[in-house]
């Protein structure tokens, strides 16, 4: 039996087309289509194994590579699912395929190397979140974090061991954490009882931090933000994090930084958006107007004769501090043209007059020419 045979689909197949192939067989051979029908959950169960060997990456490439009858032998002798191991794993073991045998290679190559090496019992990783005001992110900012966190033990200095003594070496496994047993073609390996799969043992443990060569501890650490730091950015701190079991080495830190929203400015990388009310004399006169910036101080925008709503007015130097940098990018002052309100009868007498008078409204005298290019096309 060929597992590309069994779904009708070529070896050059997609996943897509196998999956495709799959879903339309198991339809067809379905128990619940074909009750009593021996040959038809013969070939559904043909197609299911088939399947969960061609969807997986890593199966697939092994059969592909070494075929059929390569694979279903070494299969069939692990009993159970691939592992990172370098075999199969089933019921809490570990099967690894001996030294020398043709499978030792298939799945060193495939999966990494076989076990056999202590692991070392590194502390976890910590994150940590922060939010800071846009200014603290244009200034940076040093920020103070206070942390429960399990740190080295120092009455033991990390060992697990009273006095700060070295653990011996597990004589059971011989320090690798592990133990096998070779069982006919087969190498079956299992967790070492008798150190936990440490590789060490433990004469007289800290009394302080029974063994475990670390406490938990409240912690205070102070931490510089960057000027310039983007929203979602994450600052790691290598080694900061959870100290490792006797004397294993720590974890990373990682703070992840967010913005807080901004009363008047929005930011798009370096740069800063400010949306700038200004009157309908000034945007058809010119002149200039007077804008805050993003560090607290003010500055002065010329606003040239005709300027439309929603045209942009870029200040050079005025944005986002630049991580690690003395530049800065630019302000972004969006015009907001606003209409008037609440008139006296003398000023919608004297807009009245200037509407008659005036037929200079570049935007709108095209626009209408184009309505009536198109109305005429129709």
């Amino acid at each position: 039996m060929d597992y590309y045979e069994t779904l009708g689909v070529s070896k050059s197949a997609s996943d897509a087309d196998i999956k495709k192939a799959y879903r339309k067989m198991a339809m067809q051979y379905h128990p619940d289509r074909n009750k009593g029908n021996k040959e038809a959950e013969s070939k559904f169960k043909s197609i299911n194994e088939a399947y969960e060997t061609l969807k997986d990456p890593q199966k697939k490439a092994a059969y592909d590579r070494y075929g059929h009858d390569l694979y279903k032998n070494a299969a069939n002798g692990g009993g159970g699912g691939f592992n990172r191991g370098g075999g199969f794993s089933s019921q809490g073991f570990s099967f690894s395929f001996g030294d020398g045998s043709p499978f030792s290679d298939i799945f060193e190559e495939y999966f990494g190397n076989m076990g056999g090496e202590n692991v070392e019992m590194r502390g976890n990783d910590l994150r940590y979140n922060t939010s800071i005001s846009l200014e603290e992110a244009f200034h940076g900012k040093e920020v103070e974090l206070n942390l429960r966190v399990n740190v080295k033990c120092d009455d033991c200095n990390g060992t697990g061991s009273e006095g700060g003594t070295k653990p011996k070496t597990c004589p059971s496994c011989r320090g690798s954490g592990k133990m096998r047993f070779s069982q006919g073609f087969f190498t079956v390996e299992k967790t070492c009882a008798a150190c936990n799969g440490t590789g060490h043992i433990i004469e007289n443990s800290c009394k302080t931090c029974r063994g475990a060569g670390r406490v938990n501890k409240s912690r205070t650490m102070k931490v510089s933000i960057p000027a310039g730091i983007e929203n979602g950015a994450r600052i790691r701190l290598a080694g900061e994090g959870e100290a490792g079991i006797r004397g294993g080495s720590s974890g990373d830190l990682y703070i992840f930084v967010s913005i807080r929203p901004h009363k008047l400015f929005s930011r798009e990388g370096s740069a800063i958006h400010c949306d700038v009310p200004i009157s309908f004399v000034t945007a058809t006169l010119g002149g200039e107007v007077e804008v805050p910036t993003i560090e607290g101080k003010k500055a002065m925008i010329k606003i040239a004769p005709g300027t439309q709503s929603g045209q942009i007015l870029k200040l050079r130097g005025k944005g986002m501090s630049i991580v690690r940098s003395v530049l800065r990018g630019d302000m972004m002052v969006h015009a907001i043209v606003e209409t008037p309100v609440n008139l006296t009868e003398r000023q919608k007498e004297l807009l009245r007059e200037f509407d008659k008078d005036h037929n200079n409204s570049p935007k709108s005298n095209g626009f209408f020419a184009k309505v009536k290019e198109f109305w005429q096309e129709l």
